[in-house]
This record gives structure tokens, sequence and C-alpha cells, in this order.
């Protein structure tokens, strides 16, 4: 297809993530009122949408427990800055695997394995307006650890982002994954036109470099809406990219905890830097309601619990 420059991108910020960041920099956030926060100042920066993990308040390790997803849900919808909330569905397939000579004996405190149904759970919970569906397995950097979505379990959380009235943004980290999103768009599983974001240069999924980078995005269906970003020094050079590329880009301490060297970022700093870099680039940016209607999003309500 014809790359053209996106003029009219959105910013997503990705707050915290899961990785082992919280005792890199203490500007992660790890409580719901810190992770909140980060997040309103981001919108605040100029992110449109921002894309939410939770962890454990004391000890900073990334969990799945559905209170502090409400809570921080809650405390980011009763703010009076409106943005577009993305949460993560991709914790809960966490398999960490023994030694080369034992790989049966799972590893108990880092392997996480869990149902559709459970993995889902807050998602019910909290109707954020997107949710994150990982879609493939993949060897997540080096050791024993596995990021596993099979085929049916993708099938099966699909079914349920769509029956909610969730919009799925299918992270793809290979261009696998985005054969097998088409795939899914082609069974009905997801709606079409769909959302992706491009995962770019973690080991060892899609290496970062500008040739592979533009394999993934000419296997993005013209009709899709698309995102990228990459790690550490890459996360800046990958918003211009991104852009020149026809996408949107994301930015946040998920992905990087530098604004530059020897020097710890904050969310809205990653924002202000990235939208001064589209701006000197001649871009203007999408705001929340402007990604809702392109995207056919609906802001609703957390419901009551039962």
């Amino acid at each position: 297809m014809t790359l053209q420059m996106n003029r009219k991108p959105f910013i997503t910020a990705a707050i915290t993530g899961a990785g082992a960041t919280q005792d890199k920099s203490r500007l992660v956030p790890r409580s719901p009122a810190e992770i909140a926060e980060a997040a309103i100042d981001a919108a605040k920066a100029g992110a449109a949408v921002v894309h939410c993990h939770v962890r454990d308040p004391e000890t900073g390790a990334p969990c799945r427990d559905r209170a502090l997803f409400r809570e921080v849900t809650d405390r980011i919808r009763s703010s009076e800055v409106d943005v577009v909330l993305n949460l993560t569905a991709g914790t809960g397939g966490d398999l960490t695997f023994g030694d080369v000579e034992t790989p049966m004996e799972l590893d108990g405190p880092n392997t996480d394995m869990a149902g559709a149904t459970e993995r889902m759970a807050h998602i019910r919970d909290c109707l954020p307006e997107i949710c994150t569906l990982d879609c493939g397995s993949m060897n997540f950097g080096d050791g024993t650890y596995v990021m596993t979505n099979t085929t049916e379990m993708l099938r099966a959380m699909g079914r349920m982002m769509t029956e909610l009235g969730v919009k799925p943004e299918i992270e793809a980290f290979d261009t696998g994954h985005l054969w097998f999103a088409k795939q899914l768009v082609k069974e009905g599983v997801l709606d079409d036109p769909a959302l992706v974001q491009l995962c770019m240069g973690i080991p060892w999924g899609a290496p970062g470099d500008m040739n592979t980078f533009m394999a993934m995005v000419n296997n993005v269906p013209e009709s899709w809406t698309w995102s990228a970003f990459s790690l550490g020094r890459d996360e800046m050079p990958y918003v211009a990219a991104a852009a020149l590329a026809g996408g949107n880009v994301r930015v946040g301490l998920e992905d990087n905890l530098y604004l530059e060297r020897g020097v710890m970022a904050t969310n809205a700093q990653l924002v202000e830097k990235a939208a001064s870099i589209l701006s000197n680039m001649g871009a203007s940016l999408m705001g929340p309601q402007e990604v809702r209607d392109q995207l056919g999003l609906v802001k609703r309500a957390m419901p009551v619990p039962a």
C-alpha cells in the first residue's frame, strides 16, 4: 500500500507495564492512586489514550487484582480529564519452565496461568473502551519464560471482548501475530476494521529495524487503525517512524524509563517529548473524543458490583 504521513495521530501512554522496572526508577507508578495520577498527567500532556496495568502496591510486582483495576479505572473516570481508557488483558498467560534438564518443573512463583473467563474478569468489571489482545505466543526475553496465548484462547477472549463491546487492541509482536489477527477478523471473532499495536524490538519478537518494521506495516490491512512503539532509546525515533508510515504512536514508562541519557522520565514528560516531535513534523494531535469517533468506541460507566 502507499504510505503517507499521518498528520493527525493520537498518542497512547503506556503507564507502568508488567516488566521488572519497579526498582529501576522511583518514577514507575505502583499503587492505583499513582497509576491513575500518572495517567491523568499523561492525558494533560497530550495523550488521548492511556494503557494501564496494575501492580502490587507494596512490592511493585505486576498482578491482575480486580480490585486494583477497579480503583485505577474509577480514579481516572472520576477525574476532570477526559481520556480513552485501555486496560491490559495480557496477564494470566505467563508460563515459566524449569531449566533445560527439567523443563516440566514449572516455576510456581513466576507462572501465572488462568482461563479466558478469569483473564477477562477485570475487563468485564471495568468496561474500558479498549483492552489488549496479545495475538500470539513468544519467547519473551532470555531464560525460561514464555508468553502463552493459544489460538483457541485468543478466539475465546476475542469473542468475549466483542460481546462486551470493548475494542480489542491487537498486540502484534511478530508478523505471524498479524496473520492470525486477520484470521480472527475473517472468522468474525473480531470486528472489521480492527485496531493493532505493532510491538517492535522486544526480544525475541520482531526486531526494531526499519526493514522489519515496514514488513509489519505492510501486513496491516489498509482499513485498520494502527500504532507502533519500540523500547528504550528507540522509543522516540519510533514516534517519527510510526507517524511517517501513516500510524499512531505510543510512549510511556512501560517501554522506556529515560527522558534522555541518565535522566529518568515521567509518563507526562515522555508524552510531551513525543508531542513536540510530532508538532515539529507538522502533525497535530487527536483528542480522546476524536479517537472514540474514529474507532467507534463507547465510554461507559463502570458496572455496579453484584
